[in-house]
């Protein structure tokens, strides 16, 4: 049951008690916090400023026209971005005798949205462009009050210091710029017979999305780091902004990046990424633009973690992954290399091995075909090198070829991942929604590295795709339809997972076949040309993760159902990720 203090009806008492005692009585303003909170030391601000609560505020007028327009246009960057917000605020409270309204930083109403049958009202009481609605002017209103205690403020009813305002309710937030300094207010006023208790909260949310898009406005040709130490909530107006130039120094942070990472302002443009996180900075921009809808699992230096996306503009990609300045030749090659810059195909890869050249061999049997390809190694010798190779000699290669690190990516993220999810599918998601990984790849190449770090109730998800043909995004009830190659990798010894029952039902894995994709150190008959060119490859595709450090790359072409090899091993029985043709 609600209490009767809190009530409006007890609100409205409180109200009237104070009033009486601060007006009437003399009593001094600490003494009446507990009744009215705030509102009581605005009122001794307004005493101090001379102005007395029996007067009529209104008769204050408006600026004229050129010194609206002059104002307007010194806060244009404001207006730009906030009519958006004001419409979409007007639509939440259309129809319930309410206007919305933006000042500036000293008070002055730059714009107003409101309800017909308030509007006349609210002109009576100046709440239209170019009135002015400071403390030390209007008394106590929301719009003063919140730029003189800098923080949101509702002001209900008798709560305001002039009578003629009584009839009024109004709340408001203020709006600070990305340097942290009171930019403007943003406030809804209505009858207080109307007041509803959300509408502050309402305002609050409001200005923190306004808040937002003028930092990423600001910022707009810098790289942007969304992050939050939940998950969920990375996408929302809880989570933390930071800005970087290209060489990691941080250039601004909005309120929630100051507070989760417990810096001030003064320190900004003297800390950088790697002073934040544990990561380079290179390495996670790398990551990033690969994939940037993906997000990451970044160390903080104290040993905590964040969950983080990055917005790179389109301008910066060719800067932070720029090749090398190319050399100059001392003489033109006649024949041309069947390693092409950026590329790599088998004819690249069979540089004489009779190991590598099995592999390829076993590979090209099975391509066009609807088979899925494992790959078995250890780190760094070549596994993605050698499914982007099988997918560009196939006939999807003009369709995508999608790769995606099981072992980099947090185990509660590889669902969404893998899978997407419609708007609103958790707490935090994309309004938007996101398309996964399979649905990505339809019609080309999914490959899937370290398959053997994926959980098992995903693997088996993954079975049903494969078998069905159609993937659900989480959230979602209907099915998609999808046609992908699949091709996965793993450092992991699959026999012995196999025995020990760690593989899903259905996984088929073929028996101990002599031939190997040996690692590059481990080949012989290289040509020094091919040699150069698959250094210079896998430094770029592997140049911050593992390296050289695999001896065999085993590869082994999943056989179809029903022609299995006299040593295949199949493990837990039935079909499925090897199963189909």
């Amino acid at each position: 049951m609600e209490n009767p203090l809190w009530s409006v009806e007890g609100r409205d008492l409180r109200v009237r008690d104070a009033r009486t005692a601060f007006f009437d009585q003399g009593a001094p303003a600490d003494a009446l916090v507990p009744l009215v909170g705030p509102v009581v030391k605005s009122w001794s601000r307004c005493v101090r400023s001379g102005l007395e609560a029996k007067t009529r505020s209104g008769e204050l007028g408006p600026v004229s026209d050129s010194q609206l327009r002059e104002t307007r246009d010194r806060n244009a960057f404001l207006l730009s971005h906030a009519r958006g917000v004001l419409s979409h605020l007007y639509e939440q409270i259309r129809s319930t005798g309410s206007v919305v309204i933006l000042s500036d930083g000293n008070g002055l109403v730059l714009e107003g949205l409101g309800d017909p049958d308030f509007v006349n009202r609210a002109d009576q009481v100046a709440l239209k462009a170019g009135a002015q609605w400071g403390e030390e002017l209007r008394g106590t209103n929301a719009i003063g009050t919140a730029i003189a205690e800098q923080q949101p403020v509702e002001v209900v009813g008798a709560e305001h210091f002039f009578d003629c305002n009584a009839f009024l309710t109004c709340s408001a937030s203020p709006i600070f710029d990305p340097a942290g300094q009171l930019m403007g207010v943003l406030d809804i006023s209505g009858d207080s017979r109307s007041h509803e208790r959300h509408t502050l909260g309402l305002v609050r949310m409001s200005a923190q999305l306004l808040e937002k898009r003028l930092f990423e406005a600001e910022f707009g040709r810098e790289i942007l780091v969304f992050f939050h130490p939940r998950m969920e909530y990375v996408g929302s107006l809880q989570e933390g902004v930071l800005a970087f130039n290209q060489g990691g120094e941080l250039l601004g942070a909005n309120r929630c990046a100051l507070e989760l990472l417990q810096l001030t302002r003064g320190m900004l443009r003297q800390v950088d990424f790697s002073m934040l996180f544990d990561q380079p900075f290179g390495m996670f921009v790398d990551r990033s633009v690969r994939d940037p809808h993906a997000l990451s699992s970044l160390p903080r230096r104290h040993g905590e973690r964040v969950y983080a996306r990055m917005n790179m503009p389109a301008a910066l990609v060719p800067v932070q992954r720029a090749a090398p300045a190319p050399v100059v030749a001392p003489a033109p090659r006649p024949r041309k290399s069947a390693c092409q810059e950026g590329s790599v195909s088998f004819a690249c890869l069979d540089t004489g091995d009779a190991r590598m050249a099995a592999a390829i061999q076993r590979a090209t049997r099975v391509v066009g075909k609807d088979i899925p390809l494992l790959i078995l190694g250890e780190s760094g010798v070549g596994k993605e090198m050698f499914a982007k190779a099988f997918h560009d000699i196939g006939p999807r290669r003009s369709a995508p070829f999608v790769a995606l690190n099981c072992a980099a990516i947090p185990e509660n993220l590889i669902e969404s991942e893998l899978f997407g999810y419609l708007g609103g599918a958790f707490t935090g998601a994309r309004k938007e929604g996101y398309t996964g990984k399979i649905q990505q790849a339809c019609g080309g190449t999914l490959f899937l590295d370290e398959i053997g770090d994926m959980p098992l109730n995903l693997q088996a998800r993954l079975l049903r795709v494969l078998q069905d043909r159609v993937v659900t995004p989480l959230g979602g009830a209907k099915p998609v339809p999808v046609d992908i190659s699949l091709v996965c990798a793993t450092h992991r010894n699959l026999v012995r997972r196999g025995q020990d029952r760690r593989l899903p039902p259905g996984f088929v894995l073929p028996g101990q076949w002599p031939d190997s994709h040996p690692a590059v150190a481990a080949r012989t008959q290289r040509h020094p040309r091919h040699r150069r060119q698959y250094h210079r490859h896998r430094e770029r595709r592997h140049a911050r993760h593992h390296r050289g450090r695999g001896r065999a790359c085993l590869l082994r072409a999943l056989p179809v159902a029903g022609q299995h090899p006299p040593d295949a091993q199949r493990v837990a029985g039935g079909s499925g990720l090897a199963g189909r043709r």
